[in-house]
């Protein structure tokens, strides 16, 4: 790549869905490079979202490496970058740089069943390594999505769901019961207990609200999973992208270039400040 990557590239905003409304919004953008699209990255990989006035905000990439029209992020409005990104139209340019991080093993993963347990927002950052281990199910084991959040409009990739469900199995919860909800009642972690995913030849792999992915661990540990088939993300704030400034550090890791993936039994060896 010839492209420095701590140089953002002028991108367009070809689409965007609203995934979630009310009080947290998420929505889902697609975008292309104004230029040739050298951007190859592995999943589990971010990339730095420039909203030109606004600043820069590491955003997980959701679309598979496969894919080569666009690239995709699911952004939660928080702060300013994602407020302004939130009020941006089709046909705005951003910029971005990257790919940042280490991405998910998932080529040592093959002939494994792999257990997908996400929570709101963290189903996005697992979405990558999921369609990448659909798209070559054949080189698999068993696959199972297992997926909540508080309400089922706070549910994202309402669409893409009900599709994977013809492929795979789809276990979702939502906090409280709500009239016309059949599945689950009841928290992620309580629906990975109620589920029982065997940790014999697996892989589990979580990401969320940091209280769901401590219980989620806790969860897969009362299963007998070892620390080694445990993977997570961890969401530190990152500024620069490329283990310079601290802001991400973690004893002496830097989640944006040591990160963002890690298994439970590198995790649990580092400071519990994260």
């Amino acid at each position: 790549m010839d492209h420095n990557i701590y140089i953002p590239k002028l991108a367009k905003i070809v689409q965007i869905k609203e995934e979630v409304g009310g009080a947290r919004p998420i929505k889902t953008f697609r975008t292309n490079f104004l230029t040739n699209n050298d951007f190859v990255f592995r999943c589990g990989q971010c990339a730095m979202l420039s909203v030109f006035g606004k600043g820069e905000a590491m955003i997980s990439i959701s679309s598979p490496p496969f894919v080569k029209d666009y690239l995709q992020f699911s952004i939660l409005k928080m702060g300013r970058v994602t407020s302004a990104l939130h009020e941006m139209e089709v046909s705005d340019l951003i910029g971005i740089r990257g790919p940042y991080g280490n991405g998910f093993p998932v080529e040592r993963w093959k002939g494994k069943n792999i257990i997908f347990i996400g929570g709101g927002i963290g189903l996005a950052p697992i979405w990558s390594v999921l369609q990448t281990a659909l798209s070559k199910k054949e080189e698999y084991g068993d696959l199972t999505l297992i997926y909540g959040a508080r309400t089922s409009k706070d549910l994202v990739f309402k669409e893409e769901l009900k599709e994977l469900k013809q492929k795979m199995p789809v276990y979702l919860s939502i906090d409280v019961k709500e009239p016309g909800w059949t599945e689950f009642v009841g928290f992620v972690p309580q629906n990975v207990l109620d589920k029982k995913p065997s940790p014999s030849n697996a892989i589990a792999i979580t990401c969320g609200p940091p209280i769901m992915i401590k219980f989620v661990i806790k969860a897969l540990k009362d299963l007998h999973f070892e620390d080694e088939q445990i993977y997570t993300t961890v969401e530190n704030k990152m500024k620069c992208g490329i283990g310079k400034c601290g802001r991400c550090n973690i004893g002496y890791h830097y989640v944006c270039k040591d990160g963002p993936v890690y298994s439970w039994a590198e995790l649990k060896k580092l400071p519990q400040e994260y």
